[in-house]
């Protein structure tokens, strides 16, 4: 096939009219004939230009299938053979059909599966790269009475390995069953690495029993990860993590005992890659499975003195929860030492063993930026967690405040660690007073936790002519120590006026402690509110709500708050304002009977799965007679099943309270109470282990009553 018959219609297709990820198609033609271009630059960028527009990230479009004759053509006449094939093939198993194309579910597949006969030649054909990828493309299209005899009369021939494994996994894809036996044959230790692997993965895939032979066979061929680098399949780029994560999938004890067996292996094996391999798998395992921290920790532990190794291993030593303490000793060796491996291992210390982090912490503070965020938890957003008043550190924390090079976050985490020792941190008030004009944000609150009395004077002059960026915060620390409430509402009323969404919800959080004081606030929050003309933006609406509920509880009138959240609700309705659409139903629950009018929109925001909880709580709160206890426990237990915000769910069914339970019910929240697979909560994934015990402990408390 010449090009003048490969682009013989090209013009005559209305590219304009169709859409890919960018928009109009109408650069298609242009990037299509690139690629057939002698400049091998510019073949390149057509290429990459194609892979962005019309397979953008696994998605598909209109343009995208009427792409795909053109591409098969151009393979077929010797033009990127290798690359088009590939390019086809995940077209083939593309997922996502955007725009038009959404109305013909599969058009995108059905246009490979109709160049068929320029793909399968390949299969054929005398160059191993393209027998290959010609294999994975034809096996892609799903087309099993056309593809799967080509298949295999190509195995019976096929010698180089990575074809071969190539074909296994495309005649497990077409026909899972009858390919069971040749699966088999392919784990015997004398096949090659490339193969028998394949042969792990496929087993899987059609769920074959995990036997001795998979296992010897995983153990064997470690580290798996250069055994797949040539292939084309993106899903299995790391084998040792896809295969533990599908035997703990299956959730029998016997295959979460292959998996971590397999793991403990993998993390005790001879060669650094190979223990990489399961270090990254273990970090995995950890998220996933309960049973995988106490089953790993002894290994995890382990590889902490192994110079190779301790670097990931101290990511997992931070998915162990409990089980990490006995690594203290390792931690603080590590600790004792220089560099970012130092702060990382002191990051963790701080964690597992407090008391021996602080004076390591304070030998050496100005060097271990990681370990003094974990002192103060960050970066989960809490408040200073218990770290040990150590006065060695003290003397540290005063050495930093007073040097003039101080930045970053470094000033945050240091006050938050003064505020939380409160008046034990009296020594450090000098330096925060000096430091109160640098950091007009910050040292306000621990200038107040530090010395009540001394504090007063420098808040009030901080409050009335410091850093304007500061004087909410310092009159907001007066008024907790002396009930002041003159600085507090001009500092107020500027930050309210002032237009910036952040600061303005900032400000609306201290209104409450200001009593009927704040009543003179109430024209600037109105008219901090977002009018007509304001785009809906998620900063714009999460202000509005926090205003409307500082109107609220000022005047108990809900006449205010009740049209803002109902906007809100409407505005939200959508996939990237889920979270803003969440705090709407916060707000309504707030409100309680007095938000009846909601009902109906806080209803239909209870079909997604993630709002469902906090839908489901404001609709208790505000109007329970609506909803039928029974129908809205099952949307909260799918809920939690699918990991949309589960214990929100919990919380939810806690409200509902056990009489709504059914005995099905019981059983389902019984099951992901006691089960090995973790709920996932929603935020830092460093706090996973404790969000998912807590989990546990509130779910068995709330079976206990039913």
């Amino acid at each position: 096939m010449d090009l003048v018959q490969v682009f013989a219609d090209l013009d005559a297709q209305p590219w304009a009219d169709l859409q890919h990820a960018y928009g109009s198609a109408a650069d298609v033609p242009g990037l299509l004939r690139g690629l057939a271009s002698e400049d091998e630059e510019e073949g390149s960028a057509a290429l990459d230009e194609l892979y962005g527009s019309i397979f953008h990230q696994g998605s598909v479009y209109d343009a995208t299938a009427r792409a795909v004759p053109y591409l098969a053509r151009l393979a077929a006449a010797g033009v990127r053979s290798p690359d088009l094939l590939v390019l086809l093939g995940g077209i083939a198993e593309g997922e996502h059909e955007r725009g038009p194309s959404e109305s013909e579910p599969g058009a995108c597949r059905a246009a490979v599966i109709a160049q068929l006969p320029l793909i399968l030649p390949f299969v054929e054909d005398g160059d191993a790269r393209l027998r290959q990828a010609a294999v994975w493309t034809a096996a892609g299209t799903g087309e099993a009475r056309t593809v799967l005899p080509v298949l295999l009369r190509r195995r019976e021939r096929e010698k180089d390995a990575l074809v071969r494994a190539e074909l296994l996994s495309g005649i497990v894809l077409l026909d899972p069953v009858g390919s069971a036996p040749g699966v088999v044959a392919a784990l015997d230790p004398g096949e090659p690495p490339e193969l028998r692997i394949a042969a792990v993965l496929a087993s899987l895939d059609t769920g074959l029993p995990w036997t001795p032979a998979h296992h010897e066979t995983a153990v064997s061929l470690l580290p798996l990860d250069d055994l797949v680098a040539d292939r084309f399949d993106q899903d299995r780029t790391e084998p040792l993590q896809y295969i533990v994560a599908e035997l703990l999938e299956r959730d029998t004890s016997a295959d979460r005992e292959a998996a971590l067996f397999l793991l403990d292996a993998a993390l005790r094996a001879p060669g650094a890659e190979s223990r990489a391999e399961g270090l990254w798998a273990a970090e995995q395992a950890c998220d996933f499975s309960r049973s995988a921290p106490a089953r790993l920790a002894s290994a995890v532990i382990g590889l902490l003195g192994d110079p190779s190794s301790a670097r990931t291993a101290l990511l997992v030593l931070d998915k162990l929860g409990p089980h990490a303490a006995p690594a203290a000793p390792a931690l603080a060796a590590l600790a004792a030492g220089g560099g970012d491996l130092a702060d990382r291992a002191l990051s963790s210390l701080v964690r597992v063993d407090p008391e021996r982090a602080a004076p390591l912490l304070a030998r050496d503070l100005p060097e271990r930026p990681g370990a003094l965020g974990a002192a103060v938890g960050f970066p989960d957003g809490r408040d200073a967690p218990s770290f040990p008043y150590h006065p060695e550190l003290l003397t540290a924390v005063r050495v930093r405040l007073a040097d003039p090079e101080l930045q970053g976050n470094e000033p945050i985490h240091l006050t938050r660690l003064l505020t939380h020792w409160g008046e034990r941190a009296a020594p450090a008030f000098p330096e925060l007073v000096a430091a109160l004009r640098r950091f007009p944000l910050v040292v306000p609150r621990a200038l107040a936790a530090v010395d009540p009395a001394g504090a007063v004077a420098p808040l009030r002059e901080a409050a009335v002519s410091g850093p304007d960026e500061g004087r909410f915060a310092a009159a907001r620390a007066l008024h907790g120590l002396t009930g002041e409430s003159e600085p507090l509402l001009t500092a107020l009323a500027a930050e309210l006026a002032g237009g910036d969404l952040h600061r303005i919800r900032e400000a609306v959080g201290a209104v409450d402690a200001l009593g009927q004081d704040a009543t003179v606030l109430l024209p600037v929050l109105r008219a901090a509110l977002g009018g007509e003309g304001d785009r809906r933006t998620t900063p714009r609406m999460d202000a509005d709500l926090e205003t409307a509920l500082a109107l609220w509880r000022l005047t108990g009138d809900p006449d205010d708050a009740v049209p803002v959240i109902a906007g809100v609700l409407a505005d939200a309705d959508n996939e990237w304002a889920r979270w803003t659409a969440i705090r709407a139903a916060r707000a309504a629950a707030r409100l309680g009977p007095a938000a009846a009018a909601l009902v109906p929109a806080l209803e239909h925001h209870l079909t997604d799965l993630h709002r469902a909880p906090s839908v489901a709580l404001a609709l208790l709160a505000v109007a329970p007679s609506t909803q039928d206890p029974a129908d809205l426990a099952a949307t909260l237990l799918a809920a939690a099943e699918r990991n949309a915000d589960p214990q929100g769910a919990l919380d939810a069914l806690t409200a509902l309270g056990p009489a709504a339970l059914t005995p099905d019910h019981r059983a389902r929240l019984r099951d992901l109470a006691e089960r090995d697979r973790r709920v996932w909560p929603t935020g830092h994934t460093r706090s996973l282990i404790a969000a998912d015990a807590h989990f546990q402990q509130q779910a068995r408390a709330l079976l206990a009553v039913s």
